[in-house]
């Protein structure tokens, strides 16, 4: 049950990423991609009717971490106090700002508005690669199964390090970086004209940092934890998640010249979910490494909620997914095609 439980809160985060990610990567993108107010009414409209919904699958996420892992959930919780403040800041911001320029006919507001966006999405974008980069080299739990991070030290991993190091920092590139080029294939599939156009040219650039930056932090990843890398020693037929990575990366590269937007993107989110799982996997069945040894890392057995929790919790878990899925699939059917200036917002 722990098994499934794991899997099951790490398929939900990865659906967040790879659906709210091309949302954050548009945000990025609005900074200094887009040229004039249609076509920020475009990239804007290209993400209208989705950005808040694929928003429920961090809620969501975070509910069944509560639920199935409630130690984790409060060491967590408590320990990532700051960061998770200034998350949830920038998500009301960038929430705001989407909202509030529909309705304030005022240049200088709009700019303002976008500028918000823009920064917000950015800002989210290297928050949450930072937050997995800490789980990844980890966090000076105690043995009462609490910590805290301040925001940074002396920049260094170490037995008492800060959220923000060279190590996280990198985390925190490659997460905006793979977003950005999420976000700029959404916009080739999802806009037109000379948009469409700008859009496809960046993902060159942008697909040779995200190729840079993935091989910089598996390299600094074994630099960090070596620990990480156990998993696929002991079960060699895991190699097929970096397998993943690198053909996914190929692929979004050849399909993107060859002007297929859909499969790019598509691969795009295959990128982002082999990412995501081996990360899962390099930690399992460690659910919080501690820098201060071992014996104080939470483990998934030392987490888990009872079984009886677990198996009636399952049942409602599916029940919930069914909805969620159901919703997922009936908006984006809804709202296929392109999008364009004249499209409504909401």
């Amino acid at each position: 049950m722990g098994f499934i439980w794991f899997w099951l809160v790490a398929a939900m985060i990865a659906a967040y990423v790879v659906l709210d990610g091309f949302d954050l990567g548009v945000g990025v993108l609005h900074l200094f991609l887009v040229r004039n107010e249609a076509e920020r009414r475009a990239s804007l409209a290209s993400i209208g009717p989705v950005w808040d919904g694929n928003e429920v699958w961090l809620l969501a996420g975070g509910g069944t971490l509560y639920f199935a892992f409630p130690l984790l959930y409060a060491s967590a919780f408590s320990g990532f106090y700051l960061p998770l403040m200034i998350v949830l800041w920038l998500l009301v911001l960038r929430g705001v700002s989407v909202e509030l320029r529909n309705h304030l006919d005022v240049g200088v507001w709009r700019t303002l508005l976008d500028g918000v966006f823009g920064l917000a999405s950015a800002l989210l974008t290297i928050f949450y690669g930072a937050a997995l980069a800490n789980v990844l080299r980890g966090v000076p739990l105690q043995a009462d199964g609490y910590f805290f991070l301040p925001l940074w030290t002396d920049w260094k991993p170490g037995p008492m390090p800060g959220v923000l190091d060279w190590y996280t920092v990198i985390g925190g590139l490659v997460a905006l970086a793979a977003l950005t080029l999420h976000g700029a294939l959404w916009l080739t599939l999802k806009t037109s004209g000379a948009l469409e156009q700008r859009a496809r040219k960046i993902v060159t650039p942008l697909w040779f940092i995200v190729v840079s930056l993935t091989f910089v932090s598996l390299f600094a990843t074994i630099a960090v934890r070596p620990a990480n890398l156990d998993n696929y020693f002991h079960y060699p037929v895991t190699l097929i998640v970096p397998a993943g990575v690198l053909a996914s990366l190929a692929a979004i590269w050849l399909w993107n010249r060859g002007a297929q937007p859909l499969k790019a993107f598509l691969a795009s989110c295959v990128y982002l979910f082999f990412m995501l799982a081996g990360a899962c996997w390099g930690v399992y069945p460690v659910l919080l490494p501690a820098t201060t040894g071992s014996a104080n890392d939470i483990t998934l057995t030392r987490a888990l909620s009872g079984p009886h929790t677990l198996a009636v919790g399952l049942m409602w878990w599916l029940f919930g997914m069914a909805l969620a899925v159901g919703y997922v699939v009936f908006v984006y059917s809804r709202f296929k095609g392109k999008a364009g200036a004249s499209a409504p917002s909401h």
